[in-house]
Parts: structure tokens; C-alpha cells; sequence
């Protein structure tokens, strides 16, 4: 099935986008596959810092997601991967969170598809998703965006296996 998508727009995050962030992922089973426990504004606070940098340097983050109301609905967006550990170390990661509410009506994949688009404008040649194995919806998305199963790991902070997929966008 090839249904229209959404419209949605990407949009730097700001400093008042890391409450919407908090209030948004405040939910159990929005975090789910990040530990399942809610974090506190100042981590959204650092979390859009972060993304504003990234933005200034490299041209792309981790966006906020608005909808036709110009509502935050959560992010979507690539980051260089900013861990020191697995197997997307020195790549760029493209990754999604919305709030609950907004779950299965094709914002993520609208969004996913804008940001590919975006960062092939800046050069990069290929971008991974790094996705908890039992995430369905996630593993659904990348099927969407045509993203290709290239590694299997366990993730050292939660001891989940996750899935590393890879897309080209040369």
C-alpha cells in the first residue's frame, strides 16, 4: 500500500522545544527502547544544545517535528553517532521519537524522507539506523525508508540486541 504522507515540517530544535521534548516522552512505552524510564528537562535541555551545534556544523540534527499546527510532535533527524561504542561509531545515524499520540500515521516516515534528502545535500554518502530488534514500528520505518540490515549487536548500557541498518544516498 503507497498511502500519501503527511505533511510535516523540520525545524531546528529551541530552547522551549526541550519542555515539549520532556512532556512528549514522558510516557513508558514512548521509552520503551531507551530504558523504559523518562529522563528530566535538563537532559532535553542538553539534547537540543546538542542538536543546534550539530545543525550549525554539519547543516543536520535531530530536528524538531512539527505538525500542520506548527505543534512539536518529537524529533526526527541525523547526528554523527554520538557514542563511543558499537558498530556505527564514526557514521551518521538517522533517528525518530514522537510522542505517543502521533504513533502510525506517517510522520516519522514523512520526516525520515526530508531528512534524507537534507543530508544528502551535504555530502554524506551513507547513513545507519541503530534500532532495538523488538522496536516493530522502528524496523517498520526503515523498511520504508529502503534501509538494509547490516549488523546484529547487544547494546552495552541495556544489554538488548539491536539491529544496525544502512541506506546509500549516492
Amino acid at each position: 500500500m503507497n498511502r500519501t504522507l503527511p505533511v510535516v515540517r523540520l525545524r531546528v530544535p529551541t530552547d522551549e522545544d526541550a519542555w515539549a521534548w520532556h512532556d512528549l516522552f514522558d510516557d513508558p512505552e514512548v521509552m520503551e527502547f531507551f530504558g523504559g524510564v523518562s529522563r528530566d528537562v535538563s537532559s532535553y535541555q542538553l539534547s537540543t544544545a546538542r542538536q543546534r551545534r550539530n545543525a550549525a556544523e554539519h547543516g543536520f540534527c535531530f530536528w524538531s517535528v512539527l505538525d500542520e499546527e506548527d505543534e512539536v510532535m518529537g524529533f526526527v533527524g541525523a547526528q554523527p553517532w554520538p557514542q563511543d561504542w558499537g558498530p556505527a561509531v564514526g557514521e551518521i545515524e538517522i533517528g525518530w521519537r514522537l510522542g505517543r499520540r502521533y504513533w502510525g500515521r506517517g510522520y516519522v516516515t514523512a520526516a525520515a524522507r526530508q531528512t534524507l534528502e537534507r543530508v544528502r545535500e551535504t555530502g554524506v554518502e551513507s547513513v545507519v539506523a541503530m534500532v532495538d530488534a523488538e522496536n516493530e514500528r522502528s524496523v517498520a520505518v526503515t523498511r520504508r525508508l529502503g534501509m538494509e540490515l547490516v549488523q546484529r549487536f547487544v547494546t552495552p548500557d541495556l544489554g538488548r540486541e539491536g539491529h544496525m541498518y544502512r541506506l546509500s544516498l549516492v
